[in-house]
């Protein structure tokens, strides 16, 4: 039996206090919590150790791009069940849900704008649309931007954020693959420029096109970018993989990445890329 009895300190008529959800954030690089204002004026970017948080398509391109240059086109595609996809959820139903909870249509957004002066066609994948995996939508509407910039005889960027081929889709997804790559010779052949930006993640199918494809490829800091996840290899080859195995600086090392480039100096560093390519052309 306890001597002592715990007081009831609860003080009546005083609510509890609540605080509004994703105010904060915990930095996955250091553990911080970083309030939402000092991310959003950081460009998502820790202020205690860089580490680069996930940022949205229209974040990216208003970074990018000179103030309200961007016009966006194909806004109203929109993706089909051509497979009548059962599961958990039907594709329609997952759609619907992604479409609610981030304002898009699809994983990405495409257009045209000005950089620094100079015209250029864009596209910009955003991950929180079902992990930005590449469907008819997502491939169709990078293939026109490129075709746009082949055309208009502009350079092209495409920023890169995906899990790979949308499995919803089956082999309407892969082809893709090919779609895209084939737009992106024919600019090759104009001698236009592209540049490649790879973001955290940028893996599988994606990979295995348009982001690899660059004239010149960037990628952001710890960025993970590869075709297969390092389980999956390790499971099929049985061997211990390389220390820092798919992250950017481990490819940078080994000649697949050009530049890793901070969020904050990426607006600078190709707008000086394009002007170089243009003057090479």
């Amino acid at each position: 039996m306890a001597i002592f009895r715990k007081p009831n300190l609860r003080v009546h008529g005083r609510k509890r206090r609540e605080i509004p959800q994703g105010l904060f954030q915990k930095c996955p690089g250091c553990d911080d919590v970083l309030h939402e204002i000092e991310l959003t004026e950081n460009q998502r970017i820790c202020p205690r150790c860089d580490y680069h948080l996930p940022q949205s398509a229209r974040e990216r391109i208003d970074a990018l791009l000179d103030a309200g240059s961007f016009a966006e086109m194909d806004a109203n595609l929109q993706s089909v069940d051509t497979l009548s996809f059962q599961g958990m959820a039907t594709y329609k139903d997952r759609l619907k849900k992604y479409q609610d909870a981030t304002g898009l249509i699809d994983a990405v957004i495409s257009g045209h704008g000005v950089l620094e002066g100079m015209r250029v066609a864009i596209a910009v994948m955003d991950f929180r649309f079902l992990a930005a995996t590449m469907g008819s939508v997502a491939g169709e509407r990078i293939t026109r931007a490129i075709e746009f910039a082949t055309r208009e005889h502009i350079p092209l960027i495409i920023v890169s954020a995906s899990g790979g081929a949308r499995m919803y889709e089956g082999m309407l997804s892969l082809m893709q693959m090919a779609k895209t790559s084939g737009a992106l010779a024919r600019h090759a052949e104009a001698r236009l420029p592209y540049i490649s930006v790879l973001t955290n993640p940028t893996t599988a199918g994606v990979m295995a096109s348009y982001a690899s494809l660059g004239d010149v490829i960037l990628a952001e800091p710890r960025s993970m970018i590869g075709f297969a996840g390092p389980r999956v290899i390790k499971e099929t080859t049985h061997q211990d993989l390389p220390k820092g195995f798919q992250t950017a600086e481990f490819l940078e090392e080994h000649g697949l990445i050009d530049q890793i480039v901070d969020r904050r100096r990426l607006r600078r560093q190709v707008a000086e890329l394009l002007r170089y390519l243009a003057r090479a052309a």
